[in-house]
């Protein structure tokens, strides 16, 4: 049996942390392979260093292109340090976000452009792709009110301080790839009590196992 590369992706305060955290001893329960849990930006000891320059909130004057390339070097260092060797020794690799990420904030939130953004990660990644991804969904006010109530229990980040407008565009653009990558990308309603949101998560990665 091949490696299965699966990501959770969703805006800010969708849960996918918390919906990750539970999920994966659920899911090592029922199948009968490894399961690696990792993060992007960050997974591997560069790539962590990258996150901490692109996410610290003191860096407001970073340049949107700049802050593109960063997250396609910490998907690159992230990639060949940690993903790929689990993939090749045939493990499960649960990652929390990958290009898609880039594709809704950078490219379209951002306003760079779709295009050149998967242009820089096709050579970041050299065209690898998840297998499966769960797009966590939740409406941007919504996962607004989230962060802001559990400002004390979680890193508010540089991209939180982002007004609803922009995390608006990113639901938007989430939205479209769901629609564009229909084989590939499942919607899941985050606007859900969360033990309901991890049961939809569970329920649709055992599915695609089964047809494997």
């Amino acid at each position: 049996m091949k490696g299965i590369f699966i990501t959770i992706e969703g805006p800010d305060g969708s849960g996918k942390t918390s919906v990750i955290h539970s999920l994966l001893p659920k899911l090592e329960e029922s199948l009968a392979q490894a399961i690696v849990a990792t993060r992007e930006p960050g997974g591997s000891k560069i790539a962590e260093k990258i996150r901490e320059l692109i996410l610290n909130p003191e860096h407001t004057e970073m340049d949107v292109r700049t802050e593109a390339l960063l997250y396609a070097a910490a998907r690159r260092q992230h990639l060949v340090e940690k993903i790929i060797p689990a993939l090749n020794e045939e493990k499960i690799v649960v990652c929390d976000r990958f290009v898609d990420s880039s594709l809704a904030y950078q490219g379209v939130a951002r306003g760079i452009g779709i295009e050149q953004i998967a242009a820089i990660n096709q050579f970041a990644t050299e065209g690898l792709s998840p297998d499966i991804t769960l797009y966590l969904d939740v409406e941007a006010h919504i996962g607004l009110e989230r962060i802001n109530k559990n400002k004390d229990i979680r890193q508010f980040d540089r991209l939180d301080q982002e007004d609803l407008t922009f995390h608006q565009s990113v639901r938007s653009a989430y939205l479209d790839l769901v629609e564009k990558n229909p084989t590939r990308m499942v919607l899941v309603n985050a606007n859900q009590e969360l033990e309901k949101v991890i049961s939809d998560c569970y329920v649709i990665v055992l599915e695609y196992f089964r047809q494997l």
